[in-house]
């Protein structure tokens, strides 16, 4: 009898160790591509409804469903994209030439309620003056400083590159999500019920509806404060308010990230003397721009997950951190899984003390 309880302890750690080396060689050879699989996920799951309904109006095609599905999904990113490099192509050369004009009218004095201001006026006034004495030797500066960091710039060019690929990866493997996509999730139900029963359906359903929430809190969310800021750029008479909508777009993905943006825009036009622009930016951002940020953005989140909004703002800071961009969604889907797990281990632990009889009685 000892001998077969050893035999079978023999194969189950054998049997470990090689599925323990299979799944090191699996991220060995995947790792690269686990961040498209994460964004293709993310899309699949969002658009799920609109999938389905197409898919029953094509009398249960999965193939076509899947591809027109991802032809929709690619020109929902790829026409915006390319109207948007042709406007801000634009938008960068006028914003060029708006700050050149200014450097080239010479020094300017700020307006009398910040250079009363003790210690900070005087600094920003000899700031400005600074810049606006010798235009030429500030582009000349800002000409150096662009040779020091061509590195950088090459590095960043890389990045879009890369991030190009793995959209591209990201779209061919989501075809393949909405075609197939049921069938995976049976699978991987039907593995997870071996390891953690009946409790993982939990898990899912956490992970899912933080999932779709997190989509529709942050990139619904970060578009609306975009074209919101953008009509307020536009009010104030900025030259490129299209780039500097795309700016508040990226910052707003981040919580609390907006004031950034048009808030530095508000003081620069209060110091460039423009006080009704810049007061009404600033008025403009803080009533109506940050409302969304402030309000529909916890509502949304936190009303579909029944997560704290502060834990989610900390599963976004904290997923972007450690896993960049795709982590401002992975971040809260951890963190929402994780207050499943601790709300069901509450709910288990004051059930078996409720069936547990009062101290002192059982003993009659």
């Amino acid at each position: 009898m000892s001998d077969h309880v050893a035999s079978t302890l023999t194969r189950r750690i054998i049997l470990g160790l090689l599925l323990g080396g299979l799944l090191i060689l699996t991220y060995a050879v995947l790792h690269l591509f686990l961040a498209p699989l994460a964004w293709a996920g993310i899309l699949a799951y969002a658009t799920w409804p609109l999938y389905a309904r197409l898919r029953r109006a094509l009398r249960g095609n999965a193939t076509g469903s899947a591809l027109i599905m991802t032809l929709l999904l690619t020109a929902a990113f790829v026409l915006p994209l390319l109207w948007l490099i042709a406007l801000l192509r634009d938008e960068l050369g006028a914003a060029y030439a708006a700050v050149a004009a200014y450097l080239a009218q010479g020094p300017r004095p700020l307006p009398e309620f910040i250079a009363g201001i003790p210690w900070l006026g005087e600094r920003l006034q000899e700031l400005l003056d600074q810049l606006a004495a010798d235009p030429a030797a500030t582009r000349e500066r800002v000409g150096h400083w662009v040779e020091q960091r061509t590195g950088e710039i090459l590095d960043l060019l890389g990045g879009v590159g890369r991030n190009a690929a793995k959209l591209g990866l990201a779209l061919i493997a989501v075809f393949f999500l909405y075609r197939d996509g049921e069938k995976l999730l049976s699978q991987a139900r039907r593995v997870l019920h071996r390891f953690l029963g009946v409790r993982v359906d939990a898990y899912l359903a956490a992970a899912g509806a933080m999932t779709q929430a997190v989509v529709y809190g942050l990139v619904l969310t970060a578009l609306a404060q975009g074209v919101l800021a953008g009509l307020g750029y536009w009010a104030a008479g900025l030259e490129a308010p299209v780039l500097l909508a795309a700016l508040t777009v990226l910052i707003a993905l981040i919580p609390f990230g907006t004031p950034f943006v048009w808030g530095s825009i508000g003081v620069w036009l209060l110091l460039n003397g423009q006080v009704a622009a810049g007061a009404g930016l600033l008025l403009w951002g803080a009533l109506v721009v940050s409302w969304v940020d402030n309000l529909v953005r916890p509502l949304v989140i936190s009303s579909a997950t029944r997560v704290p909004f502060l834990l989610v703002m900390f599963g976004v800071l904290g997923g972007l951190a450690a896993f960049g961009l795709v982590g401002l969604f992975l971040g809260p889907v951890i963190l929402a899984v994780l207050v499943a797990v601790w709300r069901e281990w509450l709910e288990e632990t004051q059930a078996q003390t409720a069936a547990q009889p009062p101290p002192g009685q059982g003993r009659e």
